[in-house]
């Protein structure tokens, strides 16, 4: 872990505070109508960053929350967040990080880093996808089209608005909610959420 990792690792929970305070990147929405994706979820694919493929239609019958990821940002504690609800709700949820560098370039490293980096300082054991983009442009990573699309998805069209964005999609393959990133994987409106 670096100086800088480790300074932000450390003022974490004020920076949390400030967020909530100023009520910067709090936005939650959610699929209030139940509306149905018109392209299926389980149809998406993703490259890990280990080389191996995940097919989605392996994740029918389970909550997913997928997060845009990063090693250089204010919420990189996140991570130890993410894997605890992993292990928290490990029959019910899997959780899969998709690290970007779209933002302030806070991911300079490899796929092979970045996972030695999350597997040492945070004990990560959810899969990591292969490092992409999530923005909306003509490189956007094929499961953030479908997150970010409600031709796609049904109902939302919000892309991530920093790293740490969250996405919940239920046991049907229906997206259920979005969370900002300053909302803590640990929060209560997420846990209800998987829950529910």
């Amino acid at each position: 872990m670096t100086g800088r990792q480790k300074a932000l690792k450390a003022f974490y929970p004020l920076f949390m505070g400030i967020t909530k305070l100023t009520k910067t990147n709090t936005m939650i929405l959610n699929n209030d109508k139940n509306l149905i994706p018109p392209s299926s979820f389980y149809q998406l694919h993703i490259a890990l960053n280990n080389g191996q493929a995940l097919n989605f239609e392996a994740l029918r019958g389970k909550k997913v929350l997928l997060v845009n990821t990063a090693s250089d940002c204010g919420y990189t504690n996140q991570y130890e967040y993410l894997q605890k609800l992993q292990v928290q709700f490990k029959d019910k949820l899997v959780v899969i990080g998709f690290p970007a560098n779209d933002f302030k370039e806070q991911e300079k490293r490899d796929d092979k880093a970045i996972a030695e980096f999350c597997k040492i300082n945070f004990g990560v054991t959810f899969p990591l996808a292969q490092k992409n983009t999530v923005l909306k442009n003509a490189d956007q990573q094929v499961v953030f089209q479908w997150l970010s699309n409600k031709d796609k998805n049904g109902w939302n069209t919000q892309a991530p608005t920093w790293n740490f964005s969250k996405y919940l999609v239920d046991e049907n393959g229906v997206l259920t909610h979005y969370f900002d990133p300053s909302i803590s994987p640990l929060d209560s409106t997420v846990i209800l959420a998987i829950e529910h």
